[in-house]
């Protein structure tokens, strides 16, 4: 009859599926009601139980889904046994706003990488920094409040050593306003292909973890990298890659490993 009787959302991996948050709230209103979902309900057994189960459980009579779950154990099992036990099902409904909404997900389900945000500020010549290499304020109050929302919507924040030595940033989130839902622990990466990041830098006085990814060095500079190493390793995760061509760190490799 066009009432909602329940709303749910997933919180957190490891924590109940929205459709469960749903049905709870929902009680017994839930049978013979229409569930919408942004993704295909999981079918498989993962850190939390199948919410096929519970919607079959409740007597859930229509399912109505945005987009196919794009996990290899889930993808399109959860509808076929929804229609098995007699649901009808349906999909593609705000399927745009569904990928929007799950970006960061579906990047990691089909290519096994995070989905990556780059901000980027510079001036009309297309300078970052002026003459002197002394930074300043490019972006304007509304534009740096938007990247700490997105800040605050990211598993990572990731800077290169140079930002590092030149900027001491603290690579943390800071809202002018509380943000509403909970908030992702964060982590904060360095790409440092020769550990040239101080012990004492701000980002390792915050709360949270700190990674550091470094290149394997040229025999003549192990001996250093080693010492850089054992120094480092007290304040944050190292992480050795081999590198790429030009002895650097290798951005995909690197996204890999995230």
């Amino acid at each position: 009859d066009g009432r909602i009787v329940g709303e749910g959302w997933h919180a957190r991996a490891g924590e109940a599926h929205a459709e469960v948050m749903a049905l709870r709230a929902a009680g017994s209103d839930a049978a013979g009601a229409t569930a919408y979902v942004t993704l295909e309900p999981c079918a498989h057994h993962g850190r939390t139980p199948p919410c096929v189960d519970a919607l079959l459980q409740a007597q859930v009579a229509r399912v109505v889904f945005a987009v196919a779950d794009p996990n290899p154990r889930v993808n399109g099992l959860g509808a076929r046994r929804l229609r098995e036990q007699g649901v009808q099902v349906e999909s593609g409904l705000l399927a745009p706003e569904a990928h929007a909404l799950n970006e960061g997900f579906f990047k990691r389900m089909r290519a096994g990488r995070p989905w990556v945000r780059v901000k980027v500020a510079m001036s009309l010549d297309g300078r970052t920094a002026l003459a002197n290499g002394e930074s300043r304020w490019i972006t304007g109050a509304a534009a740096r409040e938007d990247v700490q929302h997105w800040r605050a919507r990211s598993s990572a924040i990731l800077t290169g050593v140079g930002t590092v030595l030149a900027d001491d940033p603290r690579l943390d989130v800071r809202l002018s306003e509380p943000p509403s839902g909970p908030r992702l622990p964060l982590l904060r990466v360095v790409l440092d292909s020769r550990l040239r990041t101080p012990v004492d830098a701000r980002l390792f006085a915050l709360p949270g973890e700190v990674m550091l990814v470094s290149a394997r060095p040229p025999p003549e500079l192990e001996t250093a990298h080693a010492l850089r190493l054992a120094s480092l390793s007290q304040r944050a995760t190292v992480v050795t890659l081999q590198p790429d061509p030009c002895g650097r760190v290798s951005l995909p490799m690197t996204l890999d490993l995230l």
